[in-house]
């Protein structure tokens, strides 16, 4: 972990929350953008592979327990508070007062300069305990010597944030939906997570700020639409090419049987789900200009936000590449250290054997898959496969490859297209007709003995009920057809 500032000249910036969806994105849009980065966690485990963590300082730390702290709030400009408890049980408005109450003294201590706090949107007076308790963290920052800009956001969109998961299972999982009254009536106005960090990165370095508000200044952010929610489940069927869902609006439904529904449908944990389906019956819209003092930015509108979160399974596990995409597209893909629950349903056949083959050689064989080779066993089901594909019009086994042994990324290969043909991964993405997207790869490493592993993955994406239940119709067959692969893959290959 980096602990050398790279030029001692410029300000620090504290990142409280860095393993957390945002602040996994902040944090090395700070880097590339040439700021100095700390980052506290209570375990610096929780950043261990994260590409960015030989580019910043981590120091451990409990907010919750101010003697923790020591001097991690030493030489900082500015503080981004991205801290939240909202998937934790009990208390956690009591939680979050307190975790704000410690980071206040610290700061005002150490001679912070500014905390950067993100916040939610909603004005109403009985707003739920997820949105008053967001607001009174702003105060409890606000309530000493520290300057505080206080961005409050609704919905963000983004593969794998919450609101975004929760939109997009319920969304593709039911296409009948019984709702309340008010997903008819409750208004919003999402905004892209490419957006979000946009303005955060204003707040950092935002000039010292003037006026009455100069102290406490609170910032409203969002895209250009305001829309029902059932105005942006209708956008994201629009986007994802879905049939557009059928809402049956009825006058009771109690707040804990949503979110219990939502818990069952959905990834996300129950204690989150709960805490957001309670957010739901209140207006969460911009009602002034305030984002134009800290940046012109113009934020995407809601149809392109959900296209750049859904664009995120063209890297479905690790990114690993970015062809043809911007900083502000790839700000909206998926990233291996975002909570358990992002980026949607996946489905996964994982496999592994060991080999005394070379590495060298198993890929070398693995990338001859295919063609008049085949694939290695149950050819019979592999051509009924094809020739099912080419039924419903797809392109089925017939474009076979174009050489027996040398391959390409973006070469055809039977049904699929060549993503990834690197010395130790091999990916393929199918271009059969499926309901859903589907990739299969292998990759290599030597163990601790000097032999081979080789990892086989088939992972799936589906789309909608009928490609949640495609996986389940098909799953027997994986029993033995990918085990088989694997093992006489590997024997050819020795």
């Amino acid at each position: 972990m980096a602990t050398d500032d790279p030029d001692p000249t410029k300000p620090r910036v504290l990142v409280l929350g860095a393993s957390g969806y945002v602040g996994g994105r902040l944090v090395p849009e700070l880097v590339r953008t040439d700021h100095r980065v700390r980052c506290l966690t209570r375990s610096a485990n929780s950043l261990r592979g994260v590409p960015w963590v030989d580019d910043v300082e981590v120091r451990e730390g409990d907010l919750l327990d101010a003697s923790s702290l020591g001097s991690a709030f030493d030489d900082v400009d500015t503080v981004v508070y991205l801290v939240h408890s909202l998937d934790e049980d009990g208390d956690f408005e009591d939680t979050e007062r307190r975790a704000a109450t410690n980071t206040r003294s610290a700061a005002a201590a150490a001679g912070v300069r500014r905390v950067v706090y993100l916040s939610g949107l909603g004005e109403a007076a009985d707003l739920s305990p997820h949105l008053a308790s967001r607001h009174a963290v702003g105060e409890e920052l606000a309530a000493g010597s520290v300057e505080v800009i206080e961005l409050r956001a609704a919905v963000v969109l983004g593969a794998g944030s919450a609101s975004f998961e929760m939109l997009r299972s319920l969304t593709e999982v039911l296409p009948v939906m019984f709702a309340p009254r008010w997903l008819d009536r409750t208004m919003v106005q999402p905004i892209a997570i490419a957006d979000v960090l946009t303005y955060l990165l204003a707040a950092v370095d935002a000039p010292p700020r003037e006026g009455e508000r100069s102290h406490h200044a609170v910032v409203q952010v969002g895209g250009p639409d305001a829309m029902t929610y059932r105005g942006l489940i209708d956008a994201y069927c629009e986007v994802a090419g879905l049939p557009r869902r059928r809402i049956l609006s009825t006058p009771l439904v109690p707040i804990f049987v949503s979110a219990r529904w939502v818990s069952l449908v959905t990834p996300l944990p129950a204690s989150l789900s709960r805490r957001l389906v309670e957010s739901l019956e209140h207006d969460v819209i911009v009602t002034d200009d305030s984002a134009a003092a800290v940046s012109a930015h113009q934020p995407v509108p809601a149809h392109r936000a959900i296209e750049m979160a859904l664009a995120a399974v063209d890297d479905l596990d690790i990114p690993t590449h970015w062809s043809g995409r911007t900083e502000r597209a790839r700000a909206a893909e998926p990233r291996p250290w975002d909570p358990d629950w992002s980026g949607g349903t996946v489905y996964e056949d994982h496999r592994q054997i060991t080999t005394s083959a070379s590495p060298e050689q198993v890929m070398r064989t693995t990338k001859g898959v295919g063609g008049d080779r085949g694939w290695y066993g149950f050819g019979f089901l592999w051509r009924v496969r094809g020739l099912a594909d080419q039924l419903v019009g797809g392109v089925g086994l017939r474009r076979g490859r174009r050489h027996p042994d040398d391959i390409d990324v973006g070469e055809a290969l039977d049904f699929w297209r060549v993503d990834v043909a690197d010395p130790d991964l091999f990916r393929l993405r199918a271009e059969m007709r499926l309901p859903g997207t589907a990739w299969l790869e292998w990759s290599v490493a030597e163990d601790d003995s000097g032999d081979t592993l080789v990892t086989q993955r088939a992972r799936y994406v589906p789309t909608g009920l009928w490609g949640r239940a495609y996986w389940w119709i098909v799953w027997p067959f994986h029993l033995f057809v990918f085990p088989t692969m694997l093992r006489r893959l590997v024997a050819a290959a020795a």
